[in-house]
């Protein structure tokens, strides 16, 4: 029974061993993409609606902190008010400048854009571990030309 236990306890070890070191890592190309469409997406939502709530449930602590969803919907007014629709990235793939970086604060930075057309969707995100996955710490979202 007791080395069941032991066993039990190593293998919890080696499951948070192995998620704080992932999350010590760039992740790799796909998961990378599908973190970044994520929280662009939960942002184009919420924008769409007006409703933030569930955005600013999938945020980091500090940043759920530091920003209120009335906040958010404050901040974010011009896209909700104009109506921004970003939800094409969902099928496109990111372009990165610089290459996306793990800060000496353990932030996961990653800018870029999509390559949208006529009007390129800018992105700028940072994200933390928190409750063992990246969340969102900060986020610029900027439309501009394409060219």
């Amino acid at each position: 029974m007791s080395a069941i236990i032991r066993f039990a306890g190593m293998l919890v070890m080696l499951l948070a061993a192995v998620t704080a070191d992932a999350q010590t890592k760039v992740p790799a190309e796909r998961p990378l993409e599908a973190l970044v469409k994520s929280a662009l997406l939960s942002f184009n939502d919420a924008n769409l609606t007006g409703n933030y709530s569930v955005f600013h449930a999938k945020l980091s602590k500090p940043f759920r902190q530091q920003f209120t969803v009335e906040k958010l919907k404050e901040t974010f007014k011009e896209f909700n008010e104009k109506s921004i629709d970003i939800d094409i990235v969902a099928a496109m793939k990111p372009t990165y400048g610089p290459a996306p970086a793990i800060d000496g604060d353990g932030k996961l930075n990653v800018k870029g854009f999509f390559p949208t057309d006529p009007t390129r969707v800018n992105f700028d995100l940072s994200f933390i571990p928190s409750d063992g996955e990246w969340k969102l710490i900060s986020l610029n979202v900027k439309l501009g030309p394409a060219s």
